[in-house]
């Protein structure tokens, strides 16, 4: 029993993960709040710091190789031909010092006028190491809870200011590895794909200023439901997000974007039975489980929000900041988030912080959380001989 208490604490640590997404969320049935929570939270955690100093909006600022993450369909549209990015978040180390996020992506451009891509990435969550007990207190082995997921995608520029794309997904989500006696538990796996669409225009207004309106959507971890034992099958987190930004060049050295994203969690709300006093979620399909969530109760409650601005200085240094809203209803989460980038050539760092809030149990979870990354943006190695030849 103390084994199965264990097992089931992690899927509960697995969903509370979740804080910096949309895959738990609350509504209210019977008049009573209960929460909407989805397995693998790990694919809405946001693994870009560059977004994650902005407020964890990303799907319609400018591309780089973590659009794969954001929104596919606007890779096209990066300015270099190559990118590489690697992410490292320290996840809630306020409560737990051993969990991790790595995320590692790229894309190449091809064909006329690099007008289409092919991009990559694996995202691997960690969730540390469990020491497990029998009933007496006697030490009965260590689990090492893990869980990753394998992309792929494909994206084109279908005219001059818009594109498109998408990518495949695998997920692997082995929550109970190295228990003892898990009997009818298993590893889940899934598969799932997003499809993306974004559109980007520029207004040069004089040789040394101009403007960019951006905007963009995207479909996300649309596919199978995953299960970890026998009898049950569970939603993935299925996600529609809407994105726009703005960025305004007002000379050689100043530019400053300002964006904002919504997100809505396509998962259908637990149901009552007819006591009103236990709950469960509908054994209903994907798609049908898709369209039911627009139906839910809790209505414009489940939309959250985010908007952030991002300042560039001689496309050398960066200052960015952002404000993440959920509704009091639907988990409350409220936060800021702050971060400076610095380009060299090829090379772009990252890091952002999330301002920590409250104070007690009203503590953010998520406070003085840090992310890092490492960008690499190049042209067929054209970059690399400029810098050794001092071009």
């Amino acid at each position: 029993m103390f084994q199965r208490i264990a097992i089931v604490s992690l899927g509960i640590l697995a969903a509370g993960v979740s804080a910096n997404s949309a895959s738990a969320q609350s509504t209210a049935v019977n008049g009573q709040k209960i929460a909407i929570t989805t397995a693998v939270p790990f694919l809405r955690i946001s693994p870009d710091a560059r977004s994650g100093a902005m407020g964890d909006v990303g799907i319609a600022i400018s591309a780089d190789a973590n659009a794969q993450y954001w929104n596919v369909g606007k890779i096209p549209f990066a300015k270099k031909k190559y990118g590489v990015s690697a992410t490292y978040t320290p996840w809630l180390q306020d409560l737990v010092p051993d969990i991790n996020l790595v995320y590692v992506s790229g894309y190449a451009k091809f064909g006329k006028e690099d007008n289409q891509a092919i991009s990559g990435s694996l995202r691997y969550f960690s969730l540390g190491n469990i020491n497990y007990t029998d009933k007496d207190g006697n030490a009965n082995g260590t689990g090492m809870p893990r869980e990753y997921s394998l992309d792929f995608g494909y994206s084109r520029r279908l005219s001059t200011y818009l594109s498109t794309g998408i990518a495949l997904r695998y997920i692997h989500s082995s929550l109970a590895t190295g228990a003892p006696n898990t009997g009818d538990i298993k590893p889940g796996n899934a598969v799932a794909g997003d499809i993306g669409v974004y559109y980007s225009r520029t207004n040069e207004l004089n040789e040394d200023q101009a403007s960019t309106f951006s905007a963009g959507a995207v479909l996300s971890n649309l596919g199978s439901r995953i299960s970890y034992t026998s009898t049950r099958r569970d939603f993935i987190p299925a996600n529609l997000g809407i994105g726009a930004a703005y960025t305004y060049k007002a000379d050689a050295y100043n530019k400053i974007t300002i964006a904002a994203d919504i997100n809505k969690l396509l998962v259908p709300a637990p149901e009552a039975d007819s006591s009103g006093t236990s709950f469960a979620y509908p054994d209903k399909s994907v798609v049908s489980g898709v369209f039911s969530s627009f139906g839910d109760p809790a209505g414009i409650k489940r939309v959250n929000a985010a908007i952030g601005a991002e300042y560039w200085y001689q496309d050398q240094f960066a200052v960015r900041a952002g404000y993440y809203y959920e509704h009091k209803d639907n988990g409350a989460r409220k936060y800021l988030t702050v971060g400076i980038g610095v380009r060299y050539t090829v090379f772009n760092l990252n890091v952002a912080y999330l301002v920590p809030s409250g104070s007690g149990i009203n503590r953010n979870p998520l406070s003085n959380t840090v992310r890092f990354s490492l960008n690499f943006d190049f042209d067929n190695g054209k970059d690399f001989s400029k810098n050794r030849s001092g071009e």
